[in-house]
């Protein structure tokens, strides 16, 4: 293939098709405007389908019929991106400065070097980067093995040159162009976007599209529907309700069909949604929340670290000294084992979630599961059982009838087509209803399939019993009626009158408004001997009408116990769907959502992004939605401060899962659906994520209570530190220390992840607060500073350690109270009730704590701390010491309940 004939091949078919409009978006959509020939021609194709030749030319113009999809990067990348944090940010470059202040400076002048600042930064950041790398490495593999298995072929009309005749082969559906002529049949999986050209009884499943379970019906508008024109039957119907087209990942229920291929790749509907969520995702509630809080941090730190600096060096002259433990406070007032917490918080979520069968694709989830407020469901599959059941088999009289029930068994167990839903329906609900004795009474002797024009099926069965043929028909209620003479009323069969026919007509609009799809079933004795030729349109005449069929999507068992629980837990529930409004509004009412006023997509497409604020902040049911109408709804909430998942499986709701801030999916769901979503359920089951959204909260409840714990101790230390180097000869505590104890600190809080969160805790949806953690530091910081000065005054008064010969003892004494002081606020500040009376650690807490408080009190005395400049204390401290510490516990607890009436909150 030479350059040339590629551009003219190109060339040709782009001056085929007028330049592309706003409206209609898709080529699919622009094509049905036209006959079936007018698209072959403007394809440059014929009914025979196109030459090999001519397929690899426009292969190599429109490129392979795939579509874009994300990928779990490579695990090289994966690691990298576990490092992507602020604070480890902060941390190596606090490493950096370390290691040159500690070991590459002293090296260069001969004295002696510590890497023990180094050795402890790289330690934690290393442990933290790589528990996230760890986990969202397995869950990544998890998530790609539950992709399901597609077909990759498609049977298409090809020919050898343009002088053979054209023969059907299996290709692989990548090779598809536009132009090709395929065929479809049950089962198949439409490869692209297709105009049909010829179909018979066509129904054609678009769940993975709308979410919706029962196929629509499909036809050629010039074929047996040749009455109606393209225009007449498609004006105004949206895409998806267009009859003569089938779009790509759609697959066909039953019937069969020849269509030309329209667009492939990301031309198709589906590859246009698949494009729409492949790249970068928007940030996330907990991504803005880490960002501001880090960036809090930051500016408290840029602050506090050179006035250390400057009290230092102006008051003992040694700025190298002075620098040293300025970068020692640096590194003391941030939070280094934050990443570590965070990820050990979440992977323990994540393995929670796991045995409650959910997936945790991205960790971060989990906290957005917590700080959740709104939910935004689909309808189809996640409220209903995605079940198609049938409810009613009623009389003319509307009331339940067993004759009903047994006629259309033996209609749907007699006819030889793929049973569609209702059918199915129709034969699990006869199983154990209908005798199977009854079938030993019938033989079937022919049937009429269903077919669009008609809308129903006939079969003819023969009565062993009374020696006579039944004419058995069941269908669409209005196509029914036109073929019907009489109805039964219990063992009469009073003629039909147009009165009767009207009210029959009302009883099955009056179930279609209570969200039921309605059938008429029919039948008629046959005269003998019976049918005596192959059964036709013509047999299908003077029916006598038998009753009704009610089928429904029932509502799960558990979803109006789920919503109340979500509710409950300030949860509220809004349901986005592309199904009808009258169908929506029953299913919301059955498990206790107030419909309100239900908004449809034509509403949302008339406003502009104000009125949608309003509307989306107020309505609670979204009916007859688009894919990016289900984004602006999202879009439009998020920019009201709600923190919003959505919980969706069809390819319509990929955009919508990847623009919410947590995307819900269930394994069965379409590839890209699990693509793009956070977290993905093995059971479709709002119980199972009304567990989740605690256990997000409970993992926050643990991120957030050390983030407080240790900025707000942090933070008091450093408040003390510049009492002491106010007013102390010497430093109040070498550099060493002040990382040994922020070190020791931060191993009393690794337990956190298994600690509990008070009940009160859990009620609400919890966000990261960085104005509260801010004013948590502000108020609950010089609470310990307090207990600190007293400690320097008992060392400096009564132990005498008032001089720089006596430094050793003064720092000895405030580390140890320090140390304990720190610790015991993991048990003060952990919970807003009483510690150790109303609220106690779990086991794994009390464990670490105690053990670091034995730890710290015996490194004075042993040679670790004489290594690092710590004495043993006398005896005569400890009682101070205990005195201190009641007190402290006294003043914190008066403090938190001061703190928790002036601003309503704790954590």
């Amino acid at each position: 293939m030479t350059d040339m004939k590629l551009n003219n091949e190109k060339s040709v078919l782009n001056l085929a098709r007028p330049p592309r409009q706003k409206t209609p978006r898709y080529l699919i959509e622009e094509e049905a405007a036209y006959s079936a020939n007018e698209t072959l021609a403007r394809m440059h194709s014929d009914a025979e389908g196109l030459s090999h030749n001519e397929a690899e030319a426009r292969l190599a113009v429109f490129g392979y019929n795939q579509v874009a999809h994300d990928k779990a990067p490579p695990a090289l990348v994966q690691l990298v991106q576990a490092f992507n944090n602020p604070f480890i940010y902060v941390l190596m470059v606090l490493a950096l400065v370390s290691f040159f202040t500690d070991f590459w400076l002293p090296a260069r002048r001969g004295e002696e070097t510590d890497l023990t600042g180094v050795i402890i930064i790289v330690t934690m950041v290393t442990l933290s980067g790589l528990l996230r790398f760890w986990q969202e490495f397995r869950t990544n593999k998890a998530a790609q093995a539950l992709k399901s298995m597609v077909r990759t072929t498609a049977t298409v009309q090809r020919r050898e040159s343009a002088q053979q005749p054209a023969r059907k082969q299996e290709v692989d559906i990548t090779t598809l162009v536009p132009g090709d002529i395929i065929w479809l049949s049950a089962g198949d999986l439409v490869p692209a976007d297709v105009r049909l050209l010829d179909s018979r009884d066509l129904f054609i499943s678009q769940a993975i599209l709308t979410g919706e379970s029962l196929p629509v019906e499909k036809y050629d508008v010039t074929g047996n529907v040749a009455s109606k024109s393209s225009s007449e039957s498609q004006q105004g119907a949206s895409l998806l309700e267009l009859g003569s087209v089938c779009l790509m990942g759609t697959n066909v229920s039953s019937g069969t069909a020849k269509a030309v291929v329209v667009a492939t790749g990301e031309e198709t509907y589906f590859g246009s949604l698949a494009k729409s969520i492949v790249g970068n995702r928007t940030q996330t509630a907990f991504d803005r929340g880490v960002n501001s809080v880090s960036w809090l941090l930051i500016r408290f730190m840029l602050v506090m670290v050179p006035v250390v600096l400057l009290i230092n060096g102006l008051t003992k002259g040694d700025w190298l000294d002075a620098t040293l433990f300025a970068l020692a406070v640096a590194v003391g007032l941030t939070p280094e084992m934050l990443p570590m917490i965070v990820s050990s918080n979440l992977a323990k979520g994540a393995i929670a979630m796991s045995r409650r069968k959910v997936i945790v694709k991205r960790l971060n989830a989990i906290q957005n599961l917590g700080a959740m407020d709104i939910l935004c469901t689909d309808k189809t599959g996640t409220l209903t059982q995605d079940n198609i059941i049938l409810e009613h088999h009623l009389d003319c009289a509307g009331v339940e009838n067993s004759r009903v029930l047994m006629l259309s068994w033996l209609n749907s167990h007699y006819q030889s087509s793929t049973p569609n839903l209702m059918d199915r329906a129709i034969l699990r609900y006869g199983e154990t209803r209908v005798s199977h004795a009854v079938a030993d009474y019938y033989s079937k002797v022919d049937e009429l399939p269903f077919d669009f024009v008609r809308r129903r099926v006939s079969v003819v069965v023969g009565d062993r019993r009374l020696g006579q043929q039944l004419l058995i028909c069941k269908g669409a209620v209005e196509e029914m009626l036109s073929i019907s003479v009489a109805e039964r009323e219990g063992k009469l069969i009073q003629p039909l009158n147009e009165t009767r026919r009207a009210e029959l007509l009302a009883l099955a609009h009056q179930y279609n408004q209570q969200g039921f799809r309605v059938l008429l079933v029919a039948s008629r004795v046959l005269p003998d001997p019976g049918l005596q030729h192959a059964l036709s349109v013509a047999d299908e005449q003077g029916l006598t009408v038998e009753g009704l069929l009610t089928f429904l999507d029932p509502p799960k068992e558990s979803a109006a116990k789920a919503i109340t629980a979500l509710q409950e837990n300030g949860v509220s529930v809004k349901v986005l769907t592309g199904d009808n409004p009258v169908v929506t509004a029953r299913i919301c009412q059955q498990v206790g959502i107030d419909c309100g006023t239900i908004v449809t997509g034509d509403d949302i497409a008339a406003m502009n992004d104000e009125q949608l604020a309003t509307v989306a902040a107020s309505s609670t049911v979204f009916a007859k939605l688009t894919p990016l109408q289900k984004s602006r709804i999202l879009r439009a909430l998020q920019q009201q401060d709600h923190t919003v998942g959505f919980l969706g499986d069809g390819i319509n709701d990929a955009p919508a899962l990847r623009d919410a801030d947590v995307g819900i999916s269930v394994d069965s769901a379409a590839d890209i659906a699990k693509e793009s979503s956070d977290i993905i359920l093995l059971e479709k089951d709002l119980m199972v994520l009304e567990a989740g959204v605690m256990k997000g909260r409970e993992t926050f409840g643990n991120i957030i209570k050390y983030l407080n714990m240790t900025a707000s101790s942090n933070f008091g230390n450093v408040f003390s530190v510049l009492v002491a180097s106010a007013f102390i000869p010497f430093l109040p505590m070498l550099a060493i220390h002040l990382l040994i104890q922020n070190l020791m600190y931060d191993v009393s809080q690794l337990a956190l992840p298994w600690d509990k969160m008070d009940r009160e805790f859990l009620r609400k949806p919890r966000k990261w607060d960085a104005r509260n953690i801010k004013r948590f530091m502000l108020w609950i910081g010089p609470t310990s500073s307090i207990f600190d000065i007293t400690t320097f005054a008992v060392m400096w008064y009564v132990f005498a350690a008032n001089s720089p010969a006596m430094q050793s003892l003064f720092q000895s004494g405030w580390f140890v109270e320090g140390l304990l002081s720190q610790t015991l606020v993991v048990h003060m500040l952990r919970t807003q009730k009483i510690p150790f009376i109303q609220s106690r650690a779990a086991l794994p807490v009390l464990l670490t704590t105690a053990c670091v408080m034995v730890a710290g009190i015996l490194l004075p005395f042993s040679p670790l701390g004489a290594m690092v400049g710590l004495v043993p204390l006398p005896w005569a401290y400890f009682p101070w010491l205990v005195a201190t510490l009641l007190g402290y516990c006294l003043v914190a607890q008066g403090m938190k309940t001061l703190y928790i009436k002036r601003f309503g909150q704790w954590f």
